[in-house]
């Protein structure tokens, strides 16, 4: 049932369009009427008259010539036979579904142009028939006009459907460009906040290698040659690192002068989200851990975000954070009493966009979006397995 289904959806009106010609040729081969050509004219008539509905076939290649050749076709064939056209019920049907195609052109000149077509050859047509009144004149073009006004009705709910559809697919191309920046700034951000920790790290470890060294006694010329080597290589990687470090800062960045923050600080954290006008209630479960100097200043901006996002989309006054130190893993959680709707597909924005690829670096899990009791909730895990590979 479901192709059937399709396949009338996709060819419905091809098979009208040719059952409206075969019964339109029937009609013609079985009229008696008085004013029945014969010979050439008959077969000139039959063959004009299947082919101008045929030609509606063509609509989708040819959308004005195909509806526009069946009027203008039909009007030739009056001049031929009067009656072939006027009394042959198929053909009328075909003329109103022509109408209603010239009408919905996208071009407003060629629709006004088939109202033109339509209009004339209706009139023409209605002069050619044998028995033809007044009124016939008037009400047959006047029905034929409403259907091209059908026709024009449908051709502006079709622009104004396309420029939606438009809109939409634009609207989500920038979301999607916008989703990419925001990534790689957050990745940016958090590349130079690794990189200042590991060049600190460099730093410890040449002074720890040179101060051995020098205590070294002279008979240990090898060893202190084999430390001499890791000092200048770690002197060289630290320079590069440097180099590095100031290439990724943006124009205008100033270097970070004071430590990078971490769970130690969060109460710093909360102070200053309260002052900014959410209430925050802080949860510490188990024992407080030192954590590697990356994971630490990651599980710091994840609550800071999350509190971010809370503070800017939630519409609330207040929200819990919750610090559950495991045995092998962090747990963070910031639960608002906001809505929890999403924004646009998004949760949220791209405010969250630094959580999720922090708890990504370090090859956690990360969820967000509404609580089942309510609010919304963003809940991260990072395995304390050292800073990330």
């Amino acid at each position: 049932m479901s192709r059937a289904t399709a396949f009338l959806a996709r060819h419905g009106l091809d098979l009208l369009v040719v059952v409206i010609a075969v019964v339109t040729a029937v009609w013609t081969v079985v009229r008696d009427d008085l004013e029945h050509p014969s010979g050439p004219r008959f077969v000139l008539g039959l063959v004009g008259i299947t082919a101008a509905v045929l030609g509606l076939l063509a609509r989708g290649r040819f959308p004005f010539a195909a509806p526009a050749s069946l009027w203008l076709g039909c009007t030739a064939l009056s001049f031929l036979d009067g009656q072939l056209i006027v009394n042959g019920a198929g053909i009328l049907v075909a003329g109103m579904g022509a109408a209603v195609l010239l009408g919905s052109q996208r071009k407003v000149w060629l629709s006004r142009l088939g109202l033109v077509i339509v209009l004339a050859g209706a009139v023409t047509v209605v002069r050619n028939g044998p028995g033809s009144t007044t009124d016939d004149l008037i009400s047959v073009p006047v029905t034929f006009g409403i259907g091209w006004l059908v026709g024009w009705a449908l051709r502006e709910r079709t622009e104004r459907t396309e420029a939606a559809e438009e809109r939409a697919v634009r609207a989500e191309r920038e979301r999607e460009a916008a989703a990419r920046v925001a990534v790689a700034e957050e990745r940016g951000r958090i590349a130079r906040e690794l990189h200042d920790i590991v060049a600190h790290s460099l730093s410890v470890i040449m002074l720890q290698v040179g101060a051995v060294r020098h205590r070294m006694p002279d008979s240990a010329e090898a060893d202190r040659e084999a430390l001499k080597n890791v000092e200048e290589a770690g002197r060289t990687a630290l320079m590069e690192m440097r180099r590095l470090l100031n290439a990724m800062r943006e124009d205008g960045d100033p270097a970070e002068l004071m430590p990078h923050p971490g769970l130690a600080d969060v109460n710093r954290l909360v102070h200053d989200v309260e002052a900014a006008g959410l209430a925050v209630r802080l949860r510490i479960v188990g024992e407080p851990s030192a954590l590697p100097p990356g994971l630490d200043l990651s599980a710091y901006r994840i609550l800071q975000e999350g509190l971010t996002n809370s503070l800017r989309h939630s519409g609330s006054g207040a929200a819990d954070v919750t610090v559950d130190y495991g045995d092998d893993e962090l747990r963070l959680e910031v639960l608002d009493s906001g809505a929890g709707e999403t924004v646009s597909g998004d949760v949220r924005g791209h405010g969250l966009v630094g959580i999720r690829e922090r708890v990504k670096l370090f090859g956690g899990e990360m969820t967000a979006g509404p609580a089942p009791g309510g609010g919304f909730l963003v809940r991260a895990r990072l395995p304390l397995g050292g800073d990330p590979p």
